[in-house]
């Protein structure tokens, strides 16, 4: 089962080389199930530190950080983009979020909590799928007068 996981994960991260959603380069998972995603989005816990509306599972002890997921973006959140987050996630922290408390020690505490050891290849394809349904890709605003510092 690892040996099979292993050959994913590296396949999965060939994938994130390719240009969108369903990228004509390189390895890419079978399509997941979305309504089977949220389950396991409830099921490994993942509440603990993210919140995408709708999901109303909460962790009771205290949270290190509360990384919201979904809502409107400017680009597409990519099979591949979405693919690397989960599996290796200290490959880039978001931004507004303190790096230490996400990821004391420059490892993502999604690494600390070992979530890669009980996740089955199912489970990441049927996230994967689960997150694509909560992003919605909107227009970036056009302003007038030039770029806009946040």
């Amino acid at each position: 089962m690892k040996a099979l996981f292993v050959i994913a994960l590296g396949a999965a991260l060939l994938s994130a080389c390719g240009t969108g959603p369903k990228s004509a380069a390189g390895f890419r998972l079978p399509d997941g199930d979305a309504a089977a995603g949220r389950q396991a989005f409830v099921d490994l816990q993942c509440y603990a530190c993210h919140q995408v509306e709708g999901v109303d599972a909460r962790f009771e002890g205290t949270p290190a950080a509360a990384v919201k997921l979904g809502g409107e973006v400017s680009l597409v959140k990519s099979y591949g983009q979405l693919v690397t987050s989960i599996i290796n996630p200290s490959h880039r922290i978001a931004p507004g979020y303190p790096r230490d408390v996400v990821a004391p020690e420059g490892e993502s505490l999604m690494e600390v909590g070992k979530v890669n050891d009980v996740m089955t290849v199912q489970q990441l394809t049927d996230l994967v799928a689960f997150l694509q349904s909560v992003y919605q890709v909107v227009p970036p605003q056009a302003y007038p007068y030039g770029y806009v510092y946040p």
